[in-house]
């Protein structure tokens, strides 16, 4: 693991961090949001909540905080919980970029964010990023990378990002879509120098999809520090969304739906991080306790029995509404 810090962190819920993704902006993909966020999604009513979570996090042990340039607002929020909160030193800090938000604080935009991982956007976002969140920046991760991103190939943009990594900085990528495999193995294979460009990955992985887990196991071989997103599907294994196997492991163990299904990931010996991307603090609390659920091999076999097909399951998210 390339950051001393979490390495060396000792708590149960260590292995556990907190993606912004749901907090930083009006509008979002996640089941159940019109429930969870306040009626009035100003920028000081979603800030104000992103700190209340921020706080909740660090007191229950949580060291990795996750943002994205197109997470809305989530770099500046965290920020300025970092600039209030200078003691908490020990935090590591990772965000992306490569998709800009252009919702413009609204939930019916045509469009939320725009998809590019050309070197030009890379130096704006990068500069964007460094202006919020300075040093405080640990690791920056090209934003979905799929098997035609052109981020696996531009070797302009690889020598700029092996120079941020010599000044210090951690550079990685995150994946997503049915072909998420694939583009694990084509990063794997980016080299400066003769040096593998990447030292960690993002990747999409819960009961429902599975299929990037023998490459995320290689990413993990190879050195990498691996990173889980969207552990909840999206809401789909949370509560009432929850299939009947899930909920019946559940009542086995005497935790809650959301809680088995981040540890059925906390299981796999390669998984690093995993994220909740809770918007509210009971949720999160809920999430947290993952760290002390003991699957054993009769359920985690049903639990694999939950798993689709990647293209069925990205299909469905893509159609999924921004609430």
């Amino acid at each position: 693991m390339p950051f001393a810090r979490l390495a060396a962190a000792a708590t149960p819920t260590s292995r556990l961090g907190l993606g912004l993704a749901a907090v930083g902006r009006p509008g979002y993909i996640n089941l159940g949001r019109d429930r969870d966020l306040p009626a009035e999604r100003t920028v000081d009513a979603l800030r104000a909540r992103t700190h209340e979570l921020l706080d909740a996090a660090y007191a229950q042990g949580v060291r990795y905080i996750d943002a994205a340039r197109s997470y809305g607002r989530a770099e500046e929020f965290l920020a300025d919980w970092l600039r209030a909160r200078p003691e908490y030193d020990d935090v590591v800090i990772g965000s992306k970029w490569g998709y800009t938000y252009t919702a413009n604080w609204t939930t019916d935009a045509e469009r939320h964010e725009v998809k590019d991982h050309s070197l030009a956007t890379y130096e704006r976002q990068r500069a964007e990023t460094a202006a919020l969140l300075g040093d405080r920046l640990d690791l920056y991760q090209i934003h979905s990378v799929t098997p035609d991103s052109p981020a696996l190939t531009d070797r302009a943009l690889h020598a700029r990002l092996a120079e941020a990594a010599g000044q210090g900085l951690t550079i990685g990528f995150s994946t997503s879509g049915p072909a998420q495999a694939d583009a694990i193995r084509a990063a794997l294979e980016v080299t400066v120098d003769g040096a593998p460009l990447f030292r960690t990955v993002q990747s999409t992985y819960n009961a429902l999809e599975t299929s990037a887990g023998d490459a995320l196991a290689e990413a993990h071989d190879a050195g990498l520090t691996v990173i889980v997103k969207e552990g909840m599907a999206n809401g789909h294994l949370a509560g009432p969304h929850a299939p009947e196997a899930l909920r019946a492991v559940a009542r086995e163990t005497g935790h809650s739906c959301d809680a088995v299904a981040l540890a059925l990931i906390l299981s796999r010996p390669w998984a690093g991080v995993v994220l909740s991307g809770a918007a509210t603090v009971p949720q999160l609390t809920s999430n947290l306790s993952a760290a002390a659920v003991a699957l054993d091999d009769d359920r985690l076999d049903r639990l694999a029995r939950l798993a689709e097909d990647p293209r069925d399951y990205w299909a469905r998210r893509g159609q999924l509404p921004w609430h």
